[in-house]
């Protein structure tokens, strides 16, 4: 049964927490959510055998965590801060996809985030930048068309991505899902509004920057530029494909860095 946790913002966040020891929160990307991620909880289960405590949460507006209105960066930073609170206070937070730019907003705005482990940011990759994005994207957004939104969101995507997509008989529900992607690309947004070294020159974590083996063009360039940013980074080519990564080796790498930041 999920626990429930709230905000300061007022909203509910439902989430899992599995194990004892230094926490270890997931950040999801645009779209994922427990119900429909087997692979991030796989990761939590076996990371929390291993003398870490882990907690996936369900994002605003997304799986059991109901949310009304607009769910801007504040409010999931809010979340963030929650679900720290439910592992004691202090975490390793771990990014996937855009969700690496909401976790390095999280650590700049101040939150306990003793390191980040961040898999394929998707940073700096939009044509035209991604302040133009973020604008593209909110057209459609505040609007009221959401599948126009997700589609803009898609934009930069091999176009397969979309293709696939739109084909599924769940497309109604996925580009429904696009209202909780303005956190996602507001953080983006944020991370090339000034050189990403002054952008993340006060992040003083350690970090593991991680792509899969198999990934897309642009990641790894991202990756190394990220890994350059940071004051405290490694990068690291991890087992994984199609922006996805395996549950066992990313989670024995978790757990290292981990027990790392919680030695100080």
């Amino acid at each position: 049964m999920s626990a429930i946790a709230m905000t300061r913002s007022g909203d509910r966040i439902a989430f899992d927490r599995l194990g004892e020891g230094p926490g270890v929160v997931f950040v999801a990307g645009a779209g994922p959510f427990r119900a429909t991620d087997p692979t991030t909880t796989r990761t939590a289960e076996l990371a929390a055998r291993q003398g870490v405590q882990t907690l996936v949460f369900d994002r605003l507006g997304r799986g059991e965590s109901a949310a009304e209105g607009d769910l801007t960066l504040e409010r999931e930073l809010d979340a963030i801060a929650a679900a720290i609170d439910a592992v004691g206070g202090r975490a390793v937070l771990v990014g996937h996809s855009s969700g690496c730019s909401i976790a390095l907003a999280a650590a700049d705005a101040g939150l306990p985030v003793t390191g980040l482990a961040l898999w394929e940011a998707p940073i700096g990759q939009f044509r035209g930048g991604a302040a133009q994005f973020e604008a593209d994207f909110l057209a459609h957004l505040d609007a009221g068309d959401l599948e126009a939104a997700q589609v803009e969101y898609m934009r930069d995507m091999p176009p397969e991505f979309l293709e696939h997509a739109r084909a599924m008989p769940e497309w109604p529900q996925i580009a429904a899902g696009s209202r909780t992607y303005r956190a996602d690309a507001r953080s983006l947004a944020w991370a090339e509004e000034v050189p990403l070294a002054e952008r993340l020159a006060g992040i003083a974590v350690p970090a593991l920057v991680m792509v899969g083996a198999q990934t897309f063009p642009g990641m790894r360039e991202t990756a190394d530029r990220l890994a350059e940013a940071l004051p405290r980074a490694t990068f690291r080519e991890m087992p994984g494909a199609m922006h996805d990564w395996e549950p066992a080796p990313m989670a024995d790498a978790i757990v290292r860095l981990a027990l790392e930041a919680a030695q100080g």
